[in-house]
């Protein structure tokens, strides 16, 4: 057992513990919902979460596609801590025709590291995930290793597919559907104790995949937006009926007053690079009025719809646009659970605890939050979601610096939401002090960057994108 299990201190009786259930969908964009605007897609479940509870404007994922943010999540770490920084190794894309050479990528959370299901667990909750894992499946890196007292894994796809332990499942079965079944079941079991519950969706991610009768329903929707794409609006439809009837349950056992709800995504929607001029990947959605999407650092890329609800603890209709980022689950679950940690496990992140039973203005001590990504997501075409790139939010200041050429790009992403004026140029004090943080930070953590290459003819090879 680790420094940080054995030094968490519940400060509160057990009976007083919420529940904690953390809904997270996968690539589901920033836009994608109808409590963020959409108007195609139809999410009634998700959207009467947000007016009954708390909807984030400024919530980043602590990296462009999921591994890394769900490394953040459970270390409660940036990348750098982890060694997290992508999906697979390096050679998934054609780097060597590139000038750098991106730094070896870790694709399991390294056991050493503390998760957040064994804080939970040490502090008096039973544990439970179904669905997408991501941060090794098999053996000492399953979730059941990782402190979660139930896990069925599944990833992949969306009918016949596989689960890790495996379990037998009914013929023609919707992934979404058989997760949301285990979760309920999870609940029922465990609701006489405290539980924290992670219910991990695959929808929306590829391959795009949904039930034919909702597929139909969407055929026949008029169209209101460019992008409406019916399977989409379908696997998406899924996630919401998952939504729906966890709530329910949670109103039937009479659990909801004393549950704490989070939904949210892993990262930014498949979509907005025909805007970028990136070719050779598919725009599913639109992240619009943010710019670029998945796999990218632009807004598009990292920032996501996140809505808490808590009946009685968080204001109904209420808003934040203080920002908060993937890091900052791990110190707010802890404070929520009513433990303290010590400095056994250095968690980078701080809890927002304070903003939702707030009005949603209460801001955090710290005002900056980081990024590192030092490799290279490619999009087919010989062309690339993002190249190496750090950067850094500092209040309304938002500061990229492409590590191939040195180029820095600054956008105020409150007043520019779209990201399309860079301020580089006119505000040279801002970017000095920012790339100061930068690099304090980068040096601070000791954060590896990737080294010099030299490029040979692109191959033309094209890797599965995520």
């Amino acid at each position: 057992m680790s420094g940080l299990m054995t030094a968490l201190v519940l400060l509160c009786g057990q009976a007083s513990q919420p529940n904690i259930l953390y809904l997270m969908a996968d690539d589901l964009g920033f836009a994608d919902l109808g409590c963020y605007g959409h108007a195609f897609n139809e999410t009634p479940n998700i959207d009467k979460l947000a007016k009954e509870g708390m909807r984030f404007r400024f919530a980043y994922t602590c990296g462009p596609n999921c591994q890394p943010t769900r490394a953040a999540l459970m270390s409660g770490q940036y990348g750098p801590r982890t060694g997290i920084y992508t999906v697979g190794n390096i050679n998934r894309f054609d780097w060597q025709s590139r000038p750098l050479r991106p730094v070896e990528n870790v694709e399991q959370l390294p056991s050493g590291k503390t998760t957040l299901a064994q804080a939970m667990k040490s502090a008096g909750y039973a544990t439970g995930h179904f669905g997408k894992w991501h941060l090794g499946n098999q053996g000492e890196f399953h979730p059941t290793k990782r402190g979660f007292d139930e896990s069925i894994v599944s990833q992949g796809k969306h009918f016949e597919f596989k689960t890790v332990p495996p379990v037998d499942y009914p013929k023609g079965a919707y992934l979404a559907d058989w997760l949301t079944d285990k979760a309920v079941d999870f609940i029922q079991r465990k609701k006489d104790k405290p539980f924290f519950l992670c219910l991990h969706h695959f929808g929306v991610h590829s391959p795009f995949e949904a039930k034919p009768n909702l597929i139909r329903k969407f055929q026949m929707k008029k169209a209101t937006l460019p992008h409406h794409d019916p399977v989409y609006a379908a696997m998406l439809y899924s996630v919401d009926e998952s939504v729906g009837k966890i709530l329910a349950l949670l109103d039937e056992l009479k659990l909801r007053d004393n549950t704490l709800v989070i939904f949210a995504s892993d990262n930014g929607g498949v979509g907005g690079y025909a805007r970028e001029g990136i070719r050779g990947a598919p725009d599913k959605t639109d992240n619009a009025p943010l710019r670029g999407g998945k796999g990218m650092l632009y807004e598009g890329g990292i920032r996501i719809p996140y809505i808490c609800n808590w009946p009685g603890k968080i204001r109904p209709g209420s808003e934040s646009s203080t920002p908060i980022c993937s890091v900052d689950l791990f110190p707010t679950l802890l404070d929520v659970a009513g433990a303290k940690k010590t400095a056994a496990q250095i968690l980078d992140g701080e809890s927002f605890l304070p903003v939702i039973q707030g009005d949603g203005g209460t801001p955090l001590k710290r005002t900056d939050i980081f990024w590192h990504f030092p490799g290279y997501l490619g999009a087919g075409e010989n062309s690339y979601r993002t190249t190496p790139v750090s950067v850094v939010r500092s209040n309304n200041w938002k500061l990229l610096e492409f590590l191939e050429t040195g180029k820095l790009e600054l956008y105020d992403v409150v007043a520019d939401v779209g990201e399309k004026m860079d301020q580089s140029a006119r505000r040279p004090e801002v970017v000095r002090d920012l790339k100061v943080k930068l690099d304090t930070w980068r040096k601070g953590i000791g954060a590896p960057m990737p080294g010099k290459n030299i490029p040979r003819a692109n191959q033309g090879k094209k890797k599965k994108q995520d």
